[in-house]
């Protein structure tokens, strides 16, 4: 009985397992497609002759590029550090050891 009970108990744990690398598969899938979506868009305003924009449509691609560059930022998700940040580490892992 004791056994049964412990084989019950794990089972569920790793199908949880099983769904949630499907489900981050998924994502990874939508959010490299979102990327490249984001990236095109990038090069294609890039390549655009600006000189013939008034400033009004300048400003707007600005501002356009500045909001798919952040979406990319969160897309890629990664962990940013300042330099101060950096120092004060640095310095704690200095104080401690």
């Amino acid at each position: 009985m004791m056994a049964f009970s412990f084989l019950l108990s794990f089972i569920p744990a790793q199908l949880s397992a099983e769904t949630n690398d499907l489900i981050k598969d998924k994502t990874t899938k939508n959010e490299s497609a979102e990327a490249k979506v984001l990236l095109t868009r990038l090069d294609q305003i890039k390549a655009m002759d600006k000189s013939k924009l008034s400033s009004q449509e300048k400003k707007q691609l600005r501002k356009e590029v500045r909001t798919l560059k952040t979406n990319l930022a969160t897309i890629n998700g990664g962990v940013y550090l300042s330099v101060g940040a950096i120092i004060i580490i640095i310095l704690l892992l200095i104080l401690l050891l």
